[in-house]
């Protein structure tokens, strides 16, 4: 099992680099995932996304679908691709500290 050390912090991550435990989730963190996923800031369209993931997440228990989370938002598609390049499910729900989709490749 990989570790991910954000300052004094270190949180274990499952073989796909998601965390293993989103309660160790904090916005250190959320910078150090964004890394990972080759996204060097995260900016206010970024925190959008994130926070609308994390609260959906926290009333249903799943991450959202795809065409729910555009409409949601305001992102299109090809937005969200533009912000996190892994995409909705392996970039934007990584970075948000969500355990990996169903059916996420």
């Amino acid at each position: 099992m990989a570790q991910l050390v954000v300052g004094d912090l270190s949180v274990e991550l499952d073989e796909d680099g998601f965390l293993e435990d989103s309660a160790a989730w904090n916005e250190s963190v959320a910078l150090a995932l964004a890394a990972t996923e080759d996204v060097e800031e995260l900016t206010e369209e970024h925190w959008k996304l994130i926070n609308y993931l994390r609260d959906y997440y926290a009333q249903y228990g799943v991450a959202p679908m795809v065409r729910k989370m555009c409409k949601d938002t305001g992102f299109d598609q090809k937005k969200i691709y533009v912000l996190f390049p892994g995409g909705p499910g392996k970039g934007a729900c990584k970075v948000a500290g969500l355990p990996k989709p169903t059916g996420c490749v």
